[in-house]
């Protein structure tokens, strides 16, 4: 009896920890300053929010700086030029595979972090271990890695680049754990569910409530779908009211308006299907 007790302690624990500790946190430390109490108090208000509806908050009104990439949506170009085009048709892009089965891919996570914040990064990470053949491990001298940084908002590139490639996370706003799913998941080399090829049959794309200038975020793209039917429960789904300019649905499921989507709080099964079949896991 004790034994199951116990279980359901550690179960209910699980559960709720990561706002518990960060909870604690902020009990046991004083705030240096003004910021960090207001990074605290949105942390505990998005904590409820989709990835996407959480990307999209943070990202709204980003102002980048020079040396950042061109950004579309939480999806980073070179330049404005190459979002035209999905870069793993013209390129290779995705991260090799050792002659172990495994898809090793390195990163190093900035010292801008707090200890806690890296703790849940990994977490994100470590999730892949558990589903796939894709094992992340600190970089030591590897040429090609994530560079994972708190920059302007929540964007990754998609697939494998030359060299360091930043994946940002912005403190306040995207480390959580399904948005650290949602750009490692960009990063290798998945796109937005809503923009894959046959969309159509099963979303409908609402250009009139769209914010103007925000068209491009819902262009379809030649995605390989791995075999899998369209996933409403994506973590890399659009919720309904994404890029929305008047509180109206800028995304309706068809032919049945009433399905929900957006709203994952980690990868869904055929997520996890469609990155196996990617790297023949």
């Amino acid at each position: 009896m004790k034994c199951i007790l116990g279980l359901v302690v550690l179960v209910a624990l699980s559960a709720w920890a990561e706002e518990e500790v960060s909870f604690l946190e902020h009990q046991m430390r004083p705030f240096s300053s003004d910021e960090e109490e207001i990074m605290f108090e949105n942390r505990k208000r998005d904590q409820a929010l989709s990835a996407s509806a959480r990307i999209e908050r943070v990202n709204r009104n980003i102002v980048r700086s020079p040396d950042e990439p061109f950004v579309e949506d939480d999806v980073a170009f070179d330049s404005e030029a190459e979002r035209n085009a999905d870069p793993c048709t013209s390129r290779g892009c995705m991260w090799p595979k050792s002659s172990d089965g495994r898809v090793y891919v390195a990163y190093v996570i900035s010292s801008v972090f707090s200890s806690r914040e890296v703790a849940i990064i990994e977490r994100g990470l470590l999730s892949f271990h558990d589903v796939s053949c894709i094992r992340f491990v600190r970089r030591t001298n590897q040429r090609d890695y994530l560079n994972i940084q708190s920059l302007n908002g929540c964007y990754s590139y998609i697939g494998r680049r030359n060299y360091g490639q930043d994946l940002s996370l912005q403190r306040s706003g995207c480390v959580y754990h399904d948005t650290v799913q949602h750009e490692v998941l960009h990063a290798l080399g998945f796109h937005h569910e809503q923009k894959r090829s046959d969309r159509d049959q099963y979303i409908r794309i609402v250009l009139d409530n769209v914010i103007s200038g925000m068209e491009h975020n819902f262009d379809k793209v030649n995605t390989l779908n791995q075999g899998t039917s369209y996933d409403y429960g994506s973590v890399m789904h659009y919720h309904q009211y994404a890029f929305s300019k008047n509180n109206q649905p800028t995304l309706v499921a068809i032919p049945d308006p009433n399905v929900q989507f957006g709203v994952a709080t980690e990868m869904s099964q055929k997520d996890i299907i469609r990155l196996n079949r990617l790297y023949g896991c």
